[in-house]
């Protein structure tokens, strides 16, 4: 058998992620999966605003975009 190199892992985005939540939390697993839903929420929150305020915009320029007749 060949002699190799052992394979490297790299933790996934996500697994970076919970691990600086947990980090954060000290340790408490509970602490760091509640602070981690809340911010996705509170970033969940601010994408739908944005895009309805986007839509917004879209359908004001619908409406002065409109030709005379």
């Amino acid at each position: 058998m060949a002699n190799s190199e052992p394979e490297e892992v790299r933790p996934s985005e996500a697994e970076r992620a919970a691990f600086a939540y947990w980090l954060a939390a000290q340790a408490d697993t509970w602490a760091a999966l509640v602070w981690a839903v809340e911010d996705a929420l509170a970033d969940l929150e601010l994408a739908e605003r944005l895009l309805r305020r986007q839509e917004g915009h879209i359908s004001h320029g619908y409406v002065r975009g409109q030709l005379s007749s």
